[in-house]
């Protein structure tokens, strides 16, 4: 059971209350209207991205088929340049080890750059009882930890949060700052988070980032950021620690290089982001600036039981979010709904293998199984086949509520059944056709109110899929 408090079990309730919050689906249009776009933009401009998504599914198979010798490798790369890495096998471990980092340079406060592992592991919590305040400087991060939020997003955390409530936030909190002052603008929300965030940044004993790849090679963490707030995370304090899960290596600079063309395509349809940002080591004499430390905390938790199962093909994830800005589950509900750490079809992957089905049974079914996280995964992770594949898991250990139970085997009467399916389904489908003809669609429909509950169900147009592919044939 992970430390980190779960809400994944109440999945359907979270869904009611998601649908029912307007202005939680306000914010999840912009989804469609910006990270969809983009990446489509990027994608359709660049002649051999799909060719490189071929390379990076490659790349990042070969890793985790041999990852134990790169994991080694890096290990050695970076104790050459002078870092230090630590082993955790649970969020636990990981927590203890970076507890005593901090507490060994005497820190009281420490900056954190956005890490999705560092959510994993409630890294903020566990320094907060142990008397260190962890600030978060990721803009979109700083604004959810004044909110007492988990992430709704994997690439922009606070994208459930509205302009007025961040500026009911700064003001809640900010309580130094002028109650008056207006934060009508996001520049003025922008300018007031950088003030409050500059003294943090000169004052932190430890910076802690997350990690987007580590490189085997040459021992080096790469972080991809569009605010320099990473930079200043790991390079003004004395102590750098640098947070990762063990699938984050990669062979070769190479390698990052091919992943770092798909990555910032797929996830805000920038050919690079603003900042890739490559560490290794800790100061050297003749450097300007750099931590006097250098701590890599790479983490397991779970994640070698996945790679000797039938999801390893996940741990090819490199947490660019294009999966759950195309998924009509996601766009509907938001990620909070998930209830963990991980939100969208890869959480609903993700979720169950590391924190077990009996806690997260009801994520494989949060899916149309339409296909379009699979087309446009950059490492080409088949998502579809993969919650198929926990789904039949669910069903094998009898964890489905009743009323799934029922359906299922309602449904499978007929559907064995082709003669007596088709006899029943044509005259249901005239009648919804007669039904809906005046105004297009239905409100509601008896038996299946969640269809009809949150959305018009359109009226059946044309001959049904059985019809046309008998004349086909």
């Amino acid at each position: 059971m992970s430390v980190v408090p779960s809400t994944s079990p109440n999945f359907k309730a979270n869904v009611k209350e998601a649908l029912a919050d307007e202005q939680l689906q306000n914010a999840l249009a912009n989804i469609k209207n910006g990270f969809v776009r983009n990446r489509r933009i990027a994608s359709e401009r660049l002649a051999e991205f799909e060719a490189l998504r071929d390379q990076a599914r490659d790349i990042k198979t070969h890793t985790i088929e041999h990852l134990d010798v790169y994991l080694e490798i890096y290990q050695q790369n970076v104790e050459a340049s002078g870092g230090q890495v630590h082993w955790a096998m649970d969020e636990v471990e990981a927590r203890k080890i970076i507890l005593e980092i901090c507490q060994n340079a005497d820190a009281k406060t420490v900056t954190k750059g956005k890490t999705m592992i560092g959510e994993e592991i409630g890294i903020n919590e566990y320094l907060e009882e142990n008397g260190i305040e962890p600030i978060e400087t990721d803009l979109g991060e700083y604004i959810i930890q004044l909110r007492g939020e988990m992430p709704s997003h994997i690439i922009a955390p606070a994208t459930h949060v509205s302009k007025e409530q961040v500026a009911d936030a700064f003001k809640e909190t900010h309580t130094e700052l002028d109650a008056d002052r207006s934060l009508e603008d996001a520049d003025d929300l922008l300018a007031e988070a950088r003030a409050m965030l500059r003294d943090k940044f000169i004052q932190a004993d430890v910076g802690i980032t997350g990690a987007n790849f580590l490189i085997a090679e040459t021992g080096s963490s790469v972080i991809v950021t569009n605010e320099g707030n990473g930079d200043l995370t790991q390079t003004l304090p004395k102590v750098h620690i640098a947070l990762a899960s063990i699938e984050k290596v990669v062979p070769t600079l190479e390698d990052v290089t091919t992943l770092l063309r798909v990555l910032a395509r797929s996830a805000t349809g920038q050919e690079i982001s603003s900042y890739t940002t490559f560490s290794t080591g800790p100061r050297r004499a003749t450097d300007l600036d750099g931590p006097e430390e250098y701590h890599v905390v790479i983490v397991d938790n779970g994640r070698t039981e996945m790679l000797a199962g039938d999801f390893s093909e996940m741990l090819r994830c490199i947490r660019c979010g294009a999966c759950m800005n195309h998924c009509p589950v996601y766009n509907a509900v938001g990620g909070h709904a998930y209830g963990w750490v991980y939100p969208g079809p890869m959480g609903a992957v993700l979720t169950p293998g590391l924190m077990g089905l009996d806690e997260a049974a009801h994520l494989p079914q949060a899916s149309t199984l339409c296909g379009k996280c699979e087309e446009v995964c950059p490492v080409r992770i088949p998502l579809p086949t993969l919650l198929r594949r926990w789904r039949d898991q669910v069903y094998a250990r009898d964890l489905s509520d009743w009323m799934t139970k029922w359906g299922l085997k309602y449904w499978a009467m007929f559907a064995k059944r082709p003669a007596l399916y088709n006899f029943l389904a044509n005259p249901k489908m005239r009648l919804l056709a007669w039904w809906a003809k005046k105004h297009g669609h239905l409100k509601s429909i008896p038996t299946l109110k969640g269809w009809t509950e949150n959305r018009n169900f359109p009226a059946p147009e044309g001959k049904t899929f059985h019809q046309l592919w008998k004349e086909r044939k």
